[in-house]
């Protein structure tokens, strides 16, 4: 006997006659609502360790983490894969965010493209997915045709994969191999799942990625010492963190980083210096 399938992201809110609110009341109330999301994110985080184990395993064997959604949910699966090469330093293909309706997706809504049953595995097809690589589908719902059809063809392909999700025993936790379904409640505005599913689903994010990488191991200490130097804040933050590892000023500490572009080699670098120095 199949388990009850309730939605509660699409139940109705807790609070009504919204118009009539002050701001003060509006803004007190989300937060009320808000803080819901770290104890429903607190719940289920072994089921976040089993599929983070997944993943690490995966991209330690060669492969590559994907993330899979439409709207709200694709959008944050992108923006979580986007800053991974900035922050740890790997190669753009290494994490990747797919949604549904394409590029123009990020900024606009693409009719339908939600419900299209077969052009989820056609663009994970397109990056010749393989089963080195692991899917991570993304849906307040549980319910997008787009995402439980994609993971469907990866299960049948032997490629590993996990969700997340809002809601209890949908579709596409059942489909996904390593499910993480947190449960956030009704939305303060109904159906709003931008709201606290959006916020529950970048949490989770935040920590596959994050947890993922210290893994592999890209961070040392609590410092991003692989981080793209893109501008001259992160510069800034790079000499500081050579200064405080090698004990150098910052005159020498800046001028390793900008001659090997990183922060982990200039450490390197100063410290072997010093080691044949004294």
């Amino acid at each position: 006997m199949s388990k009850e399938f309730i939605k509660t992201t699409e139940q109705a809110s807790n609070y009504d006659h919204l118009e009539a609110m002050s701001i003060a009341e509006v803004v007190e109330h989300i937060n009320t609502e808000d803080k819901k999301v770290a104890l429903a994110v607190e719940k289920v985080l072994p089921k976040i360790e089993d599929l983070i184990s997944k993943i690490v395993e995966q991209l330690q064997n060669g492969g590559r983490l994907f993330y899979i959604g439409a709207g709200t949910s694709g959008r944050l699966g992108i923006l979580d894969a986007s800053e991974c090469p900035p922050t740890f330093g790997v190669s753009a293909e290494l994490v990747q965010g797919i949604i549904a309706g394409g590029d123009t997706a990020i900024r606009n809504a693409v009719e339908n493209a939600e419900d299209n049953l077969l052009q989820g595995w056609e663009d994970l097809k397109s990056h010749q997915i393989s089963s080195k690589d692991v899917v991570v589908g993304i849906a307040a719902s549980g319910t997008t045709p787009y995402v439980i059809q994609a993971l469907e063809k990866c299960n049948e392909h032997q490629i590993p994969t996990g969700c997340i999700t809002c809601n209890k025993n949908s579709p596409l936790a059942n489909t996904a191999q390593f499910p993480i379904e947190v449960i956030v409640g009704p939305e303060f505005v109904t159906g709003s799942s931008r709201m606290k599913a959006g916020t529950a689903q970048k949490m989770v994010l935040n920590m596959i990625s994050t947890t993922t990488m210290i893994q592999l191991g890209r961070i040392k200490g609590n410092r991003m010492v692989d981080m793209q130097l893109s501008n001259q804040k992160l510069i800034e933050r790079g000499t500081k963190m050579i200064q405080e590892a090698t004990g150098e000023n910052q005159e020498i500490s800046k001028e390793a980083l900008l001659k090997f572009g990183n922060v982990r080699k200039a450490i390197q670098y100063l410290q072997e210096n010093d080691k044949e120095n004294k």
